[in-house]
């Protein structure tokens, strides 16, 4: 049976805390990025280089500024919009999950197909009590994982699917 219609979103959201994850992350590559303007500025406009033009050389401060003022909105923004399109179920024997910010990704994993089911945290998820779940397959496509989950979400899923999968090997043979 097949359905002509959209997919409908799956029903859980990740966690609330996932934004301030997300929102760490980008401040990170933010400040890097900053960083390094501010350095590559400061060298090309004491470089003396004849393709460095005079405007830019009497300015150095422009670069980061510029980078500052082109990224800015979105560090704000992207914590948001990835929670809005960030979600997961469990349906029956399906995990069902959306993410992606620029692009979407949509990843149905039949629960029957689960080889294992890691649950992770870095330092940041750790502090803000999040975690990522990863299940892999023995397909091509390799593993898919779900990001911002609350731990305790993340540890009964884990367990769940788990649980799940071995069932239905057994019932399988």
């Amino acid at each position: 049976m097949t359905s002509s219609g959209p997919l409908r979103d799956p029903v859980n959201q990740v966690s609330p805390r996932a934004r301030g994850l997300w929102l760490l992350e980008a401040l990170f590559g933010f400040v890097l990025l900053v960083g390094g303007s501010v350095l590559a500025g400061g060298w090309l406009g004491g470089s003396g280089w004849a393709f460095v033009p005079d405007w830019f050389a009497a300015r150095p401060w422009l670069l980061p500024v510029a980078v500052t003022v082109l990224t800015l909105p979105f560090l704000v923004a992207e914590p948001f919009v990835r929670y809005a399109v960030h979600r997961w179920e469990l349906s029956g024997d399906v995990v069902y999950a959306r993410q992606g910010f620029l692009t979407r990704e949509w990843v149905f994993v039949p629960v029957s197909r689960i080889q294992t089911v890691d649950k992770g945290q870095g330092w940041l998820e750790r502090m803000l009590g999040l975690a990522t779940l990863e299940i892999r397959t023995a397909s091509h496509a390799g593993s898919s994982t779900i990001k911002g989950l609350d731990f305790r979400v993340a540890a009964e899923l884990a367990e769940t699917l788990a649980r799940r999968a071995e069932q239905l090997r057994d019932d399988a043979t």
